[in-house]
């Protein structure tokens, strides 16, 4: 007996019934790839890493190593040297070059927003552009402009980690770990009860007979810098927490490229976003390959401030053309992941806090006004 003609999914012609089931079958398969795929992208994260370079430009991050600064000894001791590590034909191969992870994996698996050559601007909204204002609006949501030094002031606003840190499920799993040993005052470790290892602080209490050596080499290693340590210690002592604590949210602030810069060493600068390039990427393998991370924590990346151009690259400051122009990387669970942004409204500083709560399933809610999230709800 031959078939009846069918008007199930869409089909108006005589067609044998087991190729009709197996077209409908496919159809359906289809549809919940795509659903599957929306709920992956759509669900929040259990855990969130806020991570900050501080003071790395855009220019190098989209393009890489720049030709002015790079073949200039003013700023770079050995041009020829340096541009054998990070000099390459094109922009694409140069910043692939110097942060390989970003192009190879956030690109690829996230959303990485601030190439204004592609009309994606990301821009501080503080009037300050240096470091404390704008560690305070990554960080509550919203500019001060009573902040406008970068004195060890305890921080009168509440921050995203403080918040967060009081909710139900997250008390005690919230902790910082900065190169700078200004955070403990911009986070109010005191008031917030949220522990910071900044500076040149140790483990107090090691957990690890790791953490006990990293203890003893940090003490016995100088920094080039009176106010802050090298980045492989902040970076070292946030992955011993990870390995031995469970935290929600962990912020880990590198500070290396800002000091390089300000010290006019391009060379140093580019070799210190490699590396904290490189520490993003062992963090991210660690997460990956740690049941309790595993497909559960999401990055994201930015930094406090921007810097001028030309011979003006080594500074920031209020007025300075440049200094406000940021990014941000996203990469995880609730990431609709686009790649390198193209075409977007110009998008804030601000927004980070409210961004990290989305990500955990959190309605951030303060006394004031804050940024909006990055994540649609």
């Amino acid at each position: 007996m031959q078939p009846q003609p069918s008007t199930w999914g869409g089909y108006h012609q005589h067609q044998p019934i087991a190729q009709t089931v197996i077209t409908m079958r496919r159809q359906v398969f289809i549809l919940f790839l795509i659903l599957a795929a929306f709920s992956q992208a759509a669900r929040s994260a259990d855990q969130v890493l806020l991570i900050t370079l501080d003071g790395l430009r855009w220019q190098e991050l989209f393009g890489g190593a720049d030709a002015e600064l790079i073949n200039d000894p003013t700023f770079t001791r050995d041009p020829e040297a340096t541009k054998k590590q990070f000099w390459r034909d094109t922009p694409e191969a140069r910043r692939q070059a110097l942060m390989p992870f970003f192009w190879s994996t956030i690109a690829a698996q996230g959303t990485i927003y601030g190439n204004r050559n592609l009309g994606s601007p990301v821009a501080v909204r503080n009037d300050q552009l240096f470091s404390y204002p704008g560690y305070n609006e990554i960080l509550t949501g919203a500019p001060d402009p009573r902040i406008d030094s970068n004195a060890k002031v305890p921080n009168r606003n509440t921050t995203v980690l403080e918040w967060v840190n009081r909710q139900p499920g997250f008390e005690g799993r919230v902790a910082a770990f900065a190169s700078w040993d200004v955070f403990p005052y911009i986070i109010n470790e005191a008031r917030s009860g949220v522990p910071v290892n900044a500076g040149f602080e140790s483990a107090p209490e090691p957990v690890s007979e790791r953490e006990a050596w990293l203890n003893q080499i940090q003490a016995q290693t100088p920094s080039p810098w009176r106010t802050v340590r090298l980045d492989v210690f902040t970076h070292q002592y946030a992955l011993e927490h990870l390995r031995h604590g469970s935290p929600r949210l962990l912020y880990v602030a590198y500070g290396e490229t800002d000091d390089f810069a300000h010290d006019a060493e391009y060379h140093h600068y580019l070799e210190a976003a490699h590396r904290a390039d490189g520490f993003i990427r062992e963090l991210w393998t660690f997460v990956q390959s740690d049941p309790r991370y595993r497909d559960r924590t999401t990055f994201v990346i930015t930094t406090d401030h921007g810097r001028g151009s030309g011979p003006r690259w080594t500074d920031h400051e209020a007025g300075l053309e440049g200094a406000e122009q940021i990014w941000i990387a996203l990469l995880g669970p609730g990431v609709n992941a686009q790649g390198e942004a193209s075409n977007t409204p110009e998008l804030g500083q601000d927004q980070i806090a409210a961004t990290v709560t989305a990500l955990l399933g959190l309605n951030y809610v303060t006394t004031g006004p804050v940024g909006e999230s990055l994540i649609p709800p």
